[in-house]
């Protein structure tokens, strides 16, 4: 499955997708971002720590107060895997940041 980007972000504890699919919300030890998963760029950003609840988190941004759930960091391999709610992208996450794959096949075969 090849990468398609690279998202350089430190200390990543979370992250989920919005029910769209449309962004990508990251729960980090410095704050919240939102990532557009057309161009994987950041749409927003705050500093405020907010960490997940109950597998949530609050969005913010063009997502703002929406509660979106997350995949969390599991600390003991320190890596963390989601998909996308359409199942076509699949996050490989570090605390350092997020491997993006986009499928060059049936993304049935993703989940084994």
């Amino acid at each position: 499955m090849p990468v398609q980007r690279y998202l350089h972000i430190g200390g990543v504890v979370a992250v989920g997708f919005d029910l769209t699919g449309e962004y990508l919300f990251v729960i980090t030890h410095s704050g919240r971002g939102v990532f557009s998963t057309r161009t994987w760029e950041r749409v927003a950003r705050s500093t405020e720590l907010a960490y997940p609840t109950a597998g949530t988190g609050v969005g913010i941004g063009p997502i703002a107060d929406q509660h979106i759930p997350v995949s969390e960091m599991d600390y003991e391999t320190g890596q963390m895997r989601a998909v996308s709610p359409d199942g076509l992208i699949v996050l490989e996450c570090e605390s350092s940041g997020i491997c993006v794959h986009v499928p060059d096949a049936d993304p049935v075969h993703w989940d084994k």
